[in-house]
């Protein structure tokens, strides 16, 4: 680690253009993945974020974006158990705040819809019967349901094992 970025850590300031450039790197690889580009950007503010949580005019400050920008963005990232929202004590201001294992509470939630998917998928395979080719994809995708739920199971507790090793919780 060079000087400048043990110094910048040692008195708490961020260099902004590496903290920009972070963020935005990592926003354009949750847009490959799906998300949509605002609230990856704002996830990605608050991962990189010294306290993990900014407010709302924080956020509209560092990524130049509106507040309305910035409250359509946090209220995605609630809805998918990524970012939390707290009150900042003594304020009426909220702060947004991303967690340690919010991909962990975001792969659970996905854990409710793959038992959801998976009952449609059921349903669809008694309506078409697998004499069908209609049946027997649907009862393709299923087996993958199933799977993955079997699965996602099975890693959350890998997770969790190589959590306490490694992170001490």
């Amino acid at each position: 680690m060079d000087e400048r970025r043990k110094e910048s850590r040692v008195d708490g300031s961020d260099d902004e253009t590496a903290v920009s450039r972070f963020v935005e790197r990592f926003a354009a690889q949750l847009v490959q993945a799906g998300m949509a580009r605002m609230p990856a950007r704002v996830f990605a503010a608050l991962l990189s974020s010294e306290r993990g949580a900014l407010t709302s005019a924080e956020l509209s400050e560092q990524l130049k974006i509106s507040p309305a920008a910035v409250s359509g963005a946090v209220r995605y990232l609630a809805q998918v158990n990524m970012v939390s929202r707290e009150r900042e004590p003594g304020s009426r201001r909220e702060r947004y705040r991303v967690q340690g294992d919010q991909w962990y509470d975001a792969l659970l939630e996905r854990d409710t819809l793959l038992k959801n998917w998976q009952a449609t998928m059921r349903e669809g395979v008694d309506q078409f019967g697998l004499d069908t080719p209609q049946g027997r994809r649907i009862n393709d995708t299923l087996e993958f349901f199933r799977f993955l739920e079997k699965e996602l199971g099975s890693l959350m507790q890998r997770w969790a094992a190589h959590r306490a090793e490694h992170l001490g919780g």
